[in-house]
C-alpha cells in the first residue's frame, strides 16, 4: 500500500510536469483559439495541480524522505524558470512559415491580395490557405507608407501585440509603425522583423 501510494505521487508529479511544460510550449496557440479570458481558468487548472503536487512532494519528502516526486517537481520549475519557451515557438514558426509568408507578401506586392475589411483599409483577411500565418482571425496589416505587412503572433487588445514584419526594402520597422509602440523590434533576416508593442 505504501508502496502504491508512492508511485501514484510520482506519476501525478510526471503528469503535472507534463502539463505545465506542454501549456508552456503551446500558451500562445491556445490563446489564438480561446482567448486570454478563457485561459486564465486553464492557467489556474494547470498551475493550481502543478502547486498541489508540489506541496504534496515537500510533505513526502519531509515525512517518507521519498525524494523522487519532489525532483520532479523541481526539474520542472528549473526548466519552466530557464528555458525560453515562447521564444522556441516563435523560432519554430518564423522557419517553418517563412516560404508562405513570402508568398502572401509577393500577392500584396502584386496587388493579388488587396485590403479587404471593410472597417479598416489596411487590414486583408487571408484566403483560407494561409490563414494560419496570422494570429487572431488570419488578418495582416499593410502600411501603406512603408509597405511594410504585419503578420500577428499574438493580436492584443488596442496596442499590445506582436508578429513579423516583412520589409520590402529591408528597412527595419520604426517605433510607432502600425500605431504600436514597439518594445522589441529585432532583425530576424532579410526582409523579415520580429515586433513586439506591449
Amino acid at each position: 500500500m505504501k508502496n502504491l501510494k508512492q508511485k501514484w505521487l510520482l506519476f501525478l508529479s510526471i503528469v503535472s510536469s507534463i502539463l505545465v511544460i506542454l501549456l508552456s510550449f503551446f500558451q500562445w496557440k491556445l490563446i489564438d483559439i480561446i482567448t486570454v479570458f478563457l485561459m486564465l481558468p486553464v492557467w489556474s487548472l494547470v498551475f493550481g495541480f502543478f502547486i498541489t503536487i508540489t506541496v504534496m512532494s515537500i510533505i513526502h519528502l519531509l515525512k517518507k524522505k521519498e525524494w523522487k516526486p519532489m525532483a520532479v517537481q523541481l526539474l520542472t520549475i528549473l526548466l519552466w524558470l530557464f528555458i525560453p519557451f515562447t521564444q522556441i515557438m516563435l523560432d519554430l514558426d518564423f522557419k517553418m512559415n517563412k516560404a508562405e509568408r513570402e508568398e502572401v507578401a509577393e500577392m500584396v506586392e502584386k496587388g493579388t491580395l488587396k485590403p479587404n475589411v471593410s472597417h479598416n483599409s489596411s487590414l486583408i483577411l487571408l484566403p483560407e490557405k494561409y490563414k494560419q500565418l496570422s494570429s487572431g482571425g488570419g488578418e495582416i496589416v499593410m502600411d501603406k507608407n512603408s509597405n511594410f505587412i504585419l503578420f500577428f503572433t499574438y493580436r492584443g487588445m488596442l496596442d499590445n501585440f506582436s508578429g513579423f514584419v516583412y520589409s520590402p526594402n529591408d528597412k527595419k520597422p520604426n517605433k510607432h509603425d502600425f500605431d504600436g509602440d514597439f518594445q522589441q523590434v529585432e532583425k530576424l533576416d532579410k526582409n523579415w522583423y520580429f515586433v513586439g508593442s506591449y
